[in-house]
């Protein structure tokens, strides 16, 4: 059982109930001393005025008194003194290290944590308290840095829908690596508002075609000096472990590089080469319209990427048809792909070209630090 401390000056108490409580608290029984806390609970509530050393007082008792408390009455602590502004720290810190369910409450709304009570928090303890952390109204970056690090996917998806959280550069990069393979964390990871757009941008062919809609009309939205400011972020950063290219590469590039000094790489050309299988030569001529990179191509016609073929061709200024054609060409194994032209020429005329040259840019990173 916990000893009180009573040394303080007595003038403290002359008008004061709170000695006779505290007294009281070296009673023996669990029950006694159950009654004192919320007795002494409901003087720290009513009273009207306090001094400094009052508060440092209550908080003292009351944080020793806790300790010995079965988990109910922890918990009824934790959810009357959460909302207080002007709650004993002693005590709220506590309650921020206790048992998950009587932490959370404290964790998320409790005002008088400081960013060294959090960290203390988010370092030791388990996914239980890094998620309440993760709700709170503000999160700061070097406490954020730390539920990324140790959080797991599902803490990491509470602190990404959380706007009030800041996260660094670093962290950032870190969330959109492990979101790129977990689904569960792409919604929550692009529709994040402070998310860096160079880093929006990398989760375009990893996400659903929402999601990819969302991306586009961020880019079409986006201040030119922001875009300048985060393609100059993504450039310093991009991969470019893309694979080796194709063994008839050179000499595709010879060719495709004869027909455009002959003036006959035209837009028609590219489809001649789809119909033929010169896949090779299809995908540097798109790549050199588009002005993205071969492995971007690659990418995307690999795994029959309509809507990015649709940023790509709109980049290229291709009309429609054309498009289509490549579309169907493409997805020559879809029985579906001549019922569904409708909606993919729907999809062409809705996407603007501003959007596509915007996001286009992002993809451009890649062939830049490449040739650096």
């Amino acid at each position: 059982m916990s000893q009180i401390d009573l040394t303080v000056p007595k003038a403290v108490f002359a008008t004061s109930r709170l000695p006779a409580l505290i007294a009281l608290a070296q009673e023996s029984s669990s029950e006694s001393r159950r009654a004192l806390l919320r007795e002494l609970t409901d003087h720290f509530f009513g009273a009207a005025t306090r001094t400094a050393t009052e508060d440092e007082l209550y908080g003292s008792v009351l944080s020793d008194l806790a300790a010995d408390m079965e988990a109910a009455v922890r918990r009824e602590l934790s959810a009357r003194f959460a909302v207080r502004t002007d709650a004993p720290r002693a005590l709220i810190r506590r309650l921020a290290n206790d048992q998950a369910d009587i932490a959370s409450v404290v964790l998320r709304v409790s005002s008088v944590l400081t960013e060294d009570d959090l960290l203390g928090v988010v370092n030791v303890h388990g996914q239980d308290h890094l998620r309440a952390v993760s709700e709170r109204s503000t999160v700061s970056e070097a406490v954020a840095d730390v539920i990324v690090e140790r959080g797991d996917d599902e803490t990491l998806g509470f602190l990404l829908r959380n706007d009030g959280a800041q996260l660094s550069r670093s962290a950032s990069e870190a969330a959109v690596e492990r979101a790129k393979v977990n689904p569960a964390l792409h919604a929550a990871t692009v529709e994040r508002s402070s998310l860096p757009p160079d880093l929006l941008n990398e989760m375009y062919f990893v996400v659903e075609a929402r999601l990819r809609q969302h991306i586009l009309e961020q880019n079409a939205g986006m201040d030119p000096v922001l875009l300048e400011s985060a393609l100059a972020a993504g450039r310093a950063r991009v991969a470019t472990d893309d694979g080796a290219l194709p063994a008839d590469y050179a000499s595709s590039l010879d060719y495709v590089e004869e027909l455009r000094a002959a003036g006959q790489l035209s837009p028609q050309m590219l489809a001649r080469f789809l119909r033929s299988g010169s896949r090779t030569p299809f995908l540097i001529a798109l790549s050199q319209l588009a002005d993205v990179d071969f492995h971007t191509a690659r990418h995307i016609v690999d795994r029959k990427e309509v809507d990015a073929l649709a940023v790509v061709c709109k980049a290229a200024d291709l009309d429609r048809a054309l498009f289509l054609t490549f579309v169907v060409i493409i997805l020559n194994d879809d029985g579906e792909a001549m019922g569904k032209a409708h909606a993919y020429g729907r999809l062409y005329v809705e996407l603007t070209r501003d959007q596509a040259l915007r996001t286009v840019r992002f993809w451009r990173m890649r062939r830049g630090v490449q040739a650096a």
